[in-house]
């Protein structure tokens, strides 16, 4: 039976339970979860299909339209093979093998269309598979619309799945991630550390890590190192003959890491899609390195001359739709050699699909060795890298999926769900996870999935089974003024971070030429780095007709001019941020930036959620509520909160309301803290 119980962490604002599961009710519980996120998310692209044009979807790469379908015969399982071709190419698209896909003649939502899992893509064709005989219309001009990315989805639970069959280090690590067994840690002799500028909690995290057999998190609040600490970790694992994978649930991190890691000279290998991939770490991913394998050099010969066949298989008909009329293949092959035909279809059209389908076996054959080449040339890659890096879904992807490791990395797992960080973590034997629980959970689009327990993170769920003892926290931050960091400080961390010498009392002065004459000349005094703008209620929020988030044009205006004026002393636009939590006053942010006739490519302006993991020099955050009701919606996330001020280097200038969202005690105390430490002035519309 599932177990629940409370804790209360100390820094937390509010006490969290968590149940201890049996590897049964684990897999059940988060099975279901994964189905309900995978549902909601088929649930959004039917409100798109049902809002957006065809072409509309397909600009957004969502769908591909006059594609003509061609029957490819049956596979494994009874499955039903299509392929769809557009003889101009495909378009650029998210669709890619594993999606689910809808067919239609132009009507994607109704009943009647198929749909179907992609097997293959091409710059030409996609090929996908179908549970039922599809219907003769679709093999005319359709349109494919992608359904659900459901690659993630399905590697999720296969992941579940497979931790049923483990066995040895790797079934011990589940069942310490479930609490099933105690964990296990042994005496190192003094460790070398290779990075010798890591300050005491690094090497702390970095050594408890090494001494742990199974598991440990390191626990890096804004700006201290969490990367760093995780790529020496990595360096120490491979230095002593480790396997290692090392894996994050963003593109954008996995490059972090991969470009920390070829900077201490390391062996790496880029596992993904190069398109996803920082143009600069390319020569890294597999992909590259494979172009220069004399096994890959030689499946692509063999490719190229499978494709020429394709092209004449082209020349025949192939046995599909009304040509094939129930005959097996062995029955076209049957006649042709006798010369026959057969329920109406003239000896030359029978004779025209028997050359079709050996022209095929031949392509097939051609192809079965292509696989086996390309499988031997990643194997030959793989063996010779000391880190394979690669987002937690494409540690599943068929490059790797044999592949074992002693110690698995993830980074900000925090921002990952717990199925999601499973599925690299089976392929290993040890497991250490960089994050912090005090920023935002991974976004969960649906309400019942995020009730039962989908946004609580793994990390957090070790954490309350195995407490304090299982992490180690980072101390040391080397982004922030001092000022800046200490609310942050003592509200989520317990007092326990310190600013590093080199930032705890930079400034913007040194960056800046002049502060402009104006009613912003005290807020942009480059001496001050935190300074609290009060709208006092001047400036009210407003909800666009038809929209669910809101808005604050007075807000918008302030943001705007104050990130020219920034730009007037000397600040670069690439250096200034604007964060908002609402979508909307991103966008009303953003017309106002232009009006102001600065570059708002250069001007970085997003959403709180957007901005995680990023920094700034300077950060201009609009908190946008203002009401009589005193309601700051979910401002109350103080999780959202912590991001938010956590972003600047220098200088943060927070406008906001302060009678609205003093509604919140720690609001109240944000903005005592900020006239006692910074500088407070009043603005009216």
């Amino acid at each position: 039976m599932s177990r629940e119980y409370t804790i209360v962490e100390p820094g937390s604002p509010e006490s969290i339970t968590r149940t201890e599961y049996s590897m049964e009710e684990y897999i059940e519980h988060f099975s279901e979860l994964v189905e309900l996120e995978r549902k909601e998310e088929m649930e959004r692209h039917e409100r798109e299909m049902k809002n957006l044009s065809g072409w509309e979807r397909e600009k957004k790469g969502r769908a591909v339209l006059n594609t003509r379908a061609r029957d490819e015969g049956t596979a494994l399982g009874g499955k039903f093979i299509v392929k769809f071709v557009r003889k101009d190419g495909l378009p650029e698209t998210e669709i890619s093998v594993g999606d689910l896909i809808r067919v239609s003649k132009n009507q994607p939502l109704s009943d009647d269309n198929p749909s179907g899992t992609v097997t293959e893509k091409t710059n030409y064709s996609l090929k996908a598979a179908f549970d039922e005989r599809p219907p003769d219309w679709m093999y005319d001009k359709v349109r494919t619309d992608l359904y659900v990315n459901d690659i993630t989805y399905q590697r999720m639970l296969e992941a579940l799945e497979n931790i049923r069959n483990l066995k040895g280090k790797k079934r011990n690590l589940i069942l310490k991630l479930l609490g099933k067994i105690k964990l296990d840690s042994r005496d190192v002799e003094d460790i070398y550390l290779c990075n010798q500028t890591l300050n005491d909690s690094q090497k702390e995290a970095v050594t408890k890590a090494i001494e742990s057999e199974d598991l440990h998190l390191v626990h890096g609040p804004p700006g201290t190192g969490k990367t760093v600490t995780c790529v020496e970790i990595i360096v120490q694992a491979v230095e002593k003959g480790d396997d290692v994978i090392a894996c994050a649930d963003s593109n954008t991190a996995v490059d972090n890491l991969v470009e920390h890691l070829v900077s201490r000279e390391r062996k790496v290998v880029r596992v993904g899609h190069p398109a996803r991939v920082t143009p600069v770490l390319r020569e890294h991913t597999l992909d590259y390195i494979l172009e220069e394998n004399s096994t890959y050099q030689k499946a692509q010969e063999l490719r190229e001359k499978a494709l020429d066949l394709k092209d004449e298989q082209d020349q025949y008909t192939y046995p599909s739709g009304k040509w094939r009329r129930g005959l097996s293949n062995e029955a076209i092959k049957s006649l042709a050699d006798k010369g026959k035909g057969s329920r109406g279809i003239p000896p030359h059209k029978i004779k025209e699909m028997a050359k079709s389908l050996e022209i095929k076996e031949e392509i097939d054959e051609l192809f079965e060795k292509v696989d086996e080449l390309e499988k031997k040339a990643v194997d030959e890659v793989l063996d010779r890298v000391e880190v394979v890096c690669t987002t937690n879904s494409s540690s599943a992807s068929q490059a790797l999926e044999d592949k074992d490791f002693d110690l698995c990395v993830i980074d900000e797992a925090t921002q990952s769900t717990e199925p999601s960080c499973l599925i690299p973590s089976i392929k290993a034997g040890k497991l250490v996870m960089a994050g912090d629980h005090k920023q935002l959970p991974p976004t969960i689009l649906n309400e019942e999935a995020k009730q039962d327990g989908l946004s609580e993170t793994m990390f957090e769920r070790l954490i309350a089974l195995y407490g304090e003892n299982i992490k180690t926290l980072l101390r040391v931050q080397y982004r922030m003024n001092e000022k800046i960091m200490k609310f942050s400080d003592r509200e989520f961390y317990r007092g326990e971070i310190q600013a590093d010498d080199s930032v705890r009392n930079h400034t913007l002065s040194g960056l800046v030429k002049e502060v402009p004459e104006g009613k912003f000349r005290d807020v942009l005094d480059p001496e001050e780095p935190l300074v609290l703008l009060d709208t006092g209620g001047n400036m009210p929020e407003r909800t666009r007709s038809g929209s669910t988030s809101k808005e604050n044009p007075g807000e918008a205006v302030l943001a705007g001019e104050l990130g020219k004026s920034l730009c007037q002393m000397g600040i670069k636009p690439t250096d200034i941020g604007i964060i908002t939590p609402y979508h909307d006053q991103t966008d009303l942010i953003e017309k106002k930036i232009d009006e102001e006739n600065i570059d708002e490519e250069n001007i970085e302006i997003d959403t709180v959620d957007g901005f995680q993991g990023r920094e700034k020099e300077v950060i201009i955050l609009s908190l946008t509520r203002s009401n009589q009701r005193k309601n700051i919606g979910f401002l109350k996330d103080l999780r959202r909160l912590n991001v938010s001020i956590t972003r600047a280097r220098r200088k943060l200038v927070i406008i906001g309301d302060t009678n609205t969202l003093s509604s919140h005690p720690v609001y109240i105390k944000l903005f005592d803290h900020i006239e006692k430490e910074g500088k407070k002035l009043s603005v009216s519309a």
